[in-house]
């Protein structure tokens, strides 16, 4: 359950909040990018590259493909947004509420090591898109 900034009560049904759990302990990012994502989006220029390295989001440098897919697969189980303008979609991305939820849990500690059946399962629902 989440309580977002008007009020409303969000509840998550444990298999949409264990699937969201297991896609962000299996992606290649650090807790630092999420921590910061509380508080702003986060352009996917500071994440790609060298600089995700730099900025303490990534272990190693993504391409900037890869980088938006594995964000991308967060956004699909529901941890992130992309960020919208005036203009339009931007190349940012937020925390949804399910994303503050999860990272309540893992408050000020680094992100669990994934297990191989994790990894394995998180990767055959992701390659196969199997429909929630």
């Amino acid at each position: 359950m989440v309580n977002s900034q008007n009020s409303k009560v969000l509840t998550y049904q444990p298999s949409s909040i264990k699937r969201a759990e297991k896609s962000l302990i299996c992606s290649p990012f650090k807790i630092k990018l999420f921590e910061t994502m509380r508080h702003q989006s986060i352009a996917l220029s500071a994440i790609a590259t060298e600089n995700g390295v730099k900025n303490g989001y990534t272990q190693q440098p993504l391409s900037e493909l890869a980088c938006d897919d594995a964000l991308g697969w967060l956004i699909q189980v529901g941890m992130l947004r992309r960020e919208v303008d005036g203009q339009g979609i931007t190349d940012s991305f937020r925390l949804t509420p399910l994303g503050h939820q999860l990272l309540e849990k893992y408050q000020s500690q680094d992100l669990p090591t994934a297990s191989w059946s994790d990894r394995l399962s998180n990767a055959m629902i992701r390659w196969l898109r199997i429909p929630f």
